[in-house]
């Protein structure tokens, strides 16, 4: 843009662009985007605080299908894709396990793959981004190649939630737009 476009007051087509600012880490409920050859909607955001580490969360629906994004920065970003099971899916012994030891085994072996107990801790979880947070306790488990990810959630003394995912790489998602007003 030269000095006389800014006199003037003409935008550069950068400045102007409704779009630029789309990225996978800029989502909003409602946005939708493309994953794994299916559009997806986000329909609900949410945060998670681990002594000063925030996590971000993002429920995506595709009609027939629901996960969850998550973003965390350690010294890089990563991101990953995970579904909610049924707890009982694990196999049994792992509340038992969890109650008499305060901390789930070190390995779970689930669907056939093994997965090891990589880190853990406690934290806070924030509903819609704000708000009071809800405490919470989670155990993070990875395969030998370090891509899937199994995850122990406990809220209070006795719910557990599990979820299975993966890693996932931002350039994987396309087509990241605002859903239409009606």
């Amino acid at each position: 843009m030269g000095i006389w476009d800014r006199v003037l007051g003409k935008k550069s087509k950068e400045e102007t662009d409704p779009l630029r600012h789309l990225t996978l880490s800029a989502l909003k409920v409602g946005y939708i985007l493309d994953y794994d050859l299916k559009t997806w909607e986000v329909k609900s955001y949410h945060t998670y605080d681990f002594d000063g580490a925030r996590v971000e969360e993002w429920e995506l629906d595709s009609g027939d299908d629901g996960c969850y994004l998550e973003r965390a920065k350690d010294d890089e970003v990563e991101w990953a894709m995970s579904r909610k099971l049924s707890f009982s899916e694990l196999g049994d012994g792992i509340i038992e396990h969890i109650r008499k030891h305060e901390d789930p085994p070190g390995e779970i072996t689930y669907q056939g793959a093994r997965f090891a107990l990589g880190e853990s801790g406690a934290g806070y979880y924030y509903r819609g981004g704000e708000g009071e947070g809800e405490e919470m306790i989670y155990w993070e488990y990875t395969d030998p190649s370090g891509e899937r990810l199994l995850c122990i959630e406990q809220w209070g003394e006795d719910e557990f939630e599990a979820s299975i995912g993966h890693r996932v790489q931002e350039y994987q998602f396309t087509n990241i737009l605002p859903r239409e007003k009606k």
